[in-house]
């Protein structure tokens, strides 16, 4: 739930930004000369690419934990089976000993959303997020019936 309110609290700050950065642009396009319409209008692009980042990222937060809920609710969530540290952090052979594991299992059923879901938490455990975060958008293709190109996380 921290996490949430964090994710939220930021997400708003960034929209005020948003707005903040449109008006200045507005601002320098008012001036009228050459220059300033032109920093203006590079300034308006920055609270677009913003919004479409902030969009693409609560989206793919909001499909994930659709699949973790979905997957939950079958009783196929991954058990933590993890070594831990006494800091609490995951033992770096613990998980790539699961990570080799779950990479097997999707090998074996490469259509299965569940596998790739798996494998993904797999990546994020063992601290590979890019990995984590394409298996994550695999699984979600794969989940919602959407075509795939190439075979790999």
């Amino acid at each position: 739930m921290r996490a949430k309110i964090v994710y939220f609290a930021l997400a708003a700050v960034l929209v005020v930004y948003f707005v903040l950065v449109g008006s200045r642009g507005v601002m320098l396009i008012q001036q009228g000369t050459v220059v300033t319409v032109a920093f203006g209008l590079a300034v308006m692009i920055l609270p677009f690419i913003g919004a479409w980042f902030l969009y693409r990222t609560t989206k793919f937060a909001r499909d994930a934990n659709r699949l973790a809920r979905e997957l939950e609710a079958e009783g196929g969530l991954p058990v933590d089976e993890l070594v831990r540290t006494p800091g609490g952090r995951i033992d770096r052979d613990s998980a790539d000993e699961v990570f080799a594991r779950r990479k097997a299992e999707t090998e074996e059923a490469p259509g299965d959303w569940r596998c790739w879901f798996r494998l993904a938490v797999a990546y994020h455990d063992a601290r590979d997020t890019p990995r984590a975060r394409k298996a994550m958008q695999r699984a979600i293709a794969l989940h919602d019936g959407k075509q795939i190109s190439a075979l790999g996380a």
